[in-house]
């Protein structure tokens, strides 16, 4: 979410045109990278390696595509449990980064990807900083004496 820094707060700063943007250009490259893997097949029929392999070669790119895109959506709304499977996930993603770009391009049609947990984790912090600093709130030493207690000498 670095290309749209901390507009997401407050929705101000060009935040509309961004998703935009982002929603676009993530579609574009949908676009283009269907297009690469469709150059990609055709070397593969040119070449005449078989049926076999030309439908294990679909399967291999649509499953990798369907986990890439769960792997992807499920990204913007929770941080990974064990981010040793998520990195061990990686290579999965990169086979079926058609599915990590649709992700990306449905969200933008909603909300900045990653704004939800983002935002969540922003109000959690908010929350707490109010939390602390109004429990620090006053003099200590005037409570003391309020209560009808000295305060210590040093």
């Amino acid at each position: 979410m670095p290309f749209f820094g901390t507009t997401w707060v407050g929705h101000d700063g060009g935040y509309g045109l961004r998703r935009a943007g982002a929603a676009t250009g993530s579609l574009a490259a949908v676009v283009v990278a269907c297009f690469v893997l469709n150059f990609a097949y055709e070397g593969l029929a040119i070449a005449g390696v078989g049926g076999f392999v030309d439908v294990l070669l679909v399967v291999m790119f649509a499953v990798c595509g369907v986990l890439a895109f769960r792997q992807t959506w499920a990204g913007f709304s929770r941080r990974p449990a064990d981010p040793d499977r998520d990195a061990s996930l990686r290579s999965l993603k990169m086979i079926g980064f058609v599915g990590s770009l649709l992700a990306y391009f449905v969200r933008s049609l909603t909300e900045a990807p990653g704004e939800g947990l983002r935002r969540r984790e922003y109000e959690t912090a908010v929350s707490e900083y109010e939390r602390r600093r109004s429990a620090r709130t006053g003099n200590p030493a005037a409570r003391s004496t309020a209560k009808g207690r000295r305060p210590k000498r040093r």
